[in-house]
């Protein structure tokens, strides 16, 4: 087998070829779930990833086999040089998305149209603004409804992530599917997951089952359409029928799908987590600056990789807080 098979592929058999690249710690959002209440320690400026660092490391993982990058934070459009950035990138031969808040569309969008980045994931967990407020401590639920009015006129693809919490959002459910009627638009619910500082306990999580019945009392089961699972799925999708858009389920918690997992997370500050629940990293950005190569790097954290939630194996091993609590808060990893 050539270096381009082996390298991200892990002892399980599992192919990684899709990159998920954190452009930075901060954001303009103050998401409870995401951002610990007393803040993180950023790193330093000087550790951060620069645009050409960015491109170099990327482009070792797509001569190894990536062909799909999506650009998270923090929040990305908060890079001053995010447009090098994208500029640099569409050089690669990839398929080029991001994660956003969407509070920054409108001044990106012109750019993302150039590069040909037209995948966005926007976070977004309430329908209501008073809730948006109390969830990201911001006034900015206008604007946020604004810009993803404009993506859509705009013919980008958008789906709409909305992590569930129960006692904040999880009676908004159906409300979310119905936006899908006139609306092509993918959302996406999300369990509530564990990271440091966002004080996760099961009772606060609202589950796969617990959505599916909330969808099965509001619709009849001829209306309710299972769609086929894409290769490498996160989502398990369905759809109303007669409805434009759909919405799916990322169960990381209660229906893992870490069988077909495909994903790599790199950090703003250049170091590879090779799951998202793993609390250890890899450095390739002190690496790089050295002059070495980055690919055994690569391939040592790939080949350590866990079958299951690095290591969780059962959910109630993620309810031990000694299991989660000094991996990163989320906004340190990225999304």
């Amino acid at each position: 087998m050539t270096a381009s098979n082996t390298v991200l592929t892990d002892d399980f058999g599992r192919k990684h070829n899709y990159l998920r690249i954190s452009l930075l710690e901060k954001c303009n959002l103050r998401c409870t779930y995401c951002m610990p209440a007393d803040g993180i320690a950023l790193s330093p400026k000087a550790s951060l990833m620069t645009a050409d660092e960015i491109f170099a490391i990327a482009r070792t993982f797509v001569k190894n086999g990536v062909d799909k990058i999506r650009l998270t934070g923090g929040e990305p459009l908060l890079r001053k040089d995010f447009p090098e950035i994208v500029s640099k990138l569409s050089d690669l031969e990839v398929s080029l998305s991001i994660t956003t808040n969407g509070i920054l569309i409108d001044r990106h969008i012109e750019v993302l149209k150039q590069f040909n980045v037209n995948k966005i994931n926007l976070s977004l967990d309430t329908l209501v603004s008073s809730k948006f407020h109390s969830i990201t401590l911001r006034n900015q639920f206008e604007k946020v409804i604004d810009n993803l009015h404009l993506l859509l006129n705009n013919d980008f693809k958008v789906k709409v992530n909305v992590v569930l919490m129960k006692g904040f959002n999880e009676n908004e459910i159906i409300d979310f599917v119905k936006l899908t009627q006139f609306l092509p638009i993918s959302i996406r619910f999300i369990e509530f997951m564990p990271f440091a500082g966002n004080e996760w306990d099961r009772s606060k999580m609202v589950s796969q089952n617990e959505i599916l019945s909330q969808v099965s009392t509001a619709f009849s089961s001829e209306e309710i359409q299972k769609l086929e699972d894409e290769k490498n799925f996160t989502s398990r999708n369905y759809k109303i029928k007669d409805f434009q858009g759909d919405f799916g389920i990322i169960s990381s918690i209660t229906n893992p799908f870490c069988d077909s997992c495909n994903r790599i997370r790199l950090t703003a500050n250049g170091k590879i987590k090779n799951c998202l629940f793993s609390n250890s990293e890899t450095d390739l950005l002190t690496a790089l600056r050295n002059d070495e190569s980055i690919e055994e790097l690569i391939s040592k954290s790939i080949k350590n990789k866990k079958k299951v939630r690095a290591g969780m194996v059962s959910v109630s091993e993620m309810d031990d807080p000694a299991k989660h609590f000094d991996n990163r808060s989320m906004i340190a990893i990225g999304g």
